[in-house]
């Protein structure tokens, strides 16, 4: 068979189809900027997959400072409040201490009048109202304070404390008014005594229903660094008591100052020193070890027939320098003892003996003054 010059049959039918060649297009030149004429097309832009990374990143962090803004908004208004709440249960209380301070300074004033000496029947009517007036201005100081909503409950048992407290000298002046010279004196000393059981009740509704409570409201509140003051009318009950004034008024009554039928007089019973309790004795050396808490104490007995008031006692320890000092029992009933501590002592003389000297001041009236002083010889020493 001849060859033929031309193409293969079968390469022709394999050129006819098999796919053109790929021409790469030419790459473009972009034109220098800024030259006239150019015409300056814009970079081509990928297309964004979806679900891409950063548009999710940025949304979280939108998200999250949202959430941390409000946070610090939750915080700090209820910090603000916080701080306006503390700052409204302290006014009240300061409010409150501004009245109960001038309602105490009015029951330590019945106390003294109670203890004046020579005082007479239109004295203590005429200064027992006094205070009664004065405690009705702290009634109503009281009345016009703004508690807090938590504590209206506890405001209105400040103002029960205060209106006892003037409930009970208004009482006590309209027993005094009723007292003639011939009143026996149990008889007034239990209607005076009657009356004065509000003062002491005002203390009790006073800690109770007043402090404890309103205590308890700020710590369930969680208010710190806020006091609640404490109140005491009557310091000492028993100079309320139907015995202390009963002798008060047979103290009035009584004709002069001598008792007319009747004695007056108080006496050393004993003096102990505080801790130990070792009672001195004045025929021997007394030999006493000074720790950091040492108190001489010394016991004071009405002996007399009348209430005595204004008793000055008063101790000396003999030595260089000389230690000198001085206290007053404010009313002391007759039969009754009452003590006296003394204390602390610095600047002792030590391992030499020395004389500790104890003395009641006599009262008018007082025969028998044998009893009004001791001596006792003591050393001091160190533990």
């Amino acid at each position: 068979m001849a060859e033929r010059d031309g193409p293969d049959d079968d390469d022709l039918e394999f050129e006819f189809f098999d796919e053109p060649r790929t021409v790469e297009a030419p790459t473009r030149v972009q034109p220098p900027r800024g030259v006239p004429g150019a015409t300056e097309e814009p970079p081509p832009v990928r297309p964004r997959a979806p679900g891409a990374g950063t548009p999710v990143i940025r949304l979280a962090a939108l998200i999250g400072g949202a959430i941390v803004i409000a946070v610090a908004l939750v915080f700090g208004i209820t910090s603000c409040r916080g701080g306006k709440s503390q700052s409204a249960y302290s006014n009240y209380f300061q409010s409150v201490s501004a009245v109960v301070h001038q309602s105490d300074a009015i029951g330590d004033q019945l106390s003294t009048l109670l203890a004046t000496p020579g005082l007479s029947l239109d004295e203590l009517e005429s200064k027992l109202d006094s205070l009664a007036q004065q405690q009705a201005q702290a009634v109503t100081r009281a009345a016009d304070l703004s508690p807090p909503s938590t504590l209206v409950a506890e405001q209105g048992s400040l103002v029960d404390t205060m209106q006892l407290r003037e409930n009970g000298l208004t009482g006590m002046k309209l027993e005094a008014s009723r007292i003639q010279p011939a009143t026996e004196a149990s008889v007034a000393g239990d209607a005076l005594a009657a009356a004065g059981t509000r003062l002491t009740a005002s203390d009790v509704v006073y800690a109770d229903l007043f402090k404890a409570r309103s205590e308890a409201v700020l710590k369930e509140k969680g208010i710190t660094g806020v006091v609640v003051p404490a109140s005491t009318f009557v310091s000492n009950p028993s100079d309320i008591s139907s015995e202390t004034l009963t002798q008060l008024i047979a103290r009035i009554n009584q004709t002069g100052t001598t008792g007319g039928g009747g004695k007056h007089g108080n006496g050393i019973e004993a003096v102990k020193i505080l801790p130990s309790g070792q009672a001195l004795d004045p025929n021997t050396d007394n030999q006493i070890t000074v720790g950091k808490d040492m108190k001489i104490e010394v016991l004071v007995k009405n002996s007399g027939d009348f209430q005595e008031t204004q008793v000055q006692v008063s101790l000396t320890i003999q030595q260089t320098p000389v230690i000198k000092k001085t206290q007053t029992i404010a009313s002391i009933n007759s039969g009754d003892t009452k003590t006296v501590t003394f204390g602390p002592f610095v600047d002792l003389q030590f391992a030499a003996p020395v004389t500790l000297k104890v003395a009641v001041k006599p009262v008018p009236g007082e025969s028998n003054k044998s009893n009004n002083s001791y001596e006792y010889p003591v050393i001091f020493s160190l533990p």
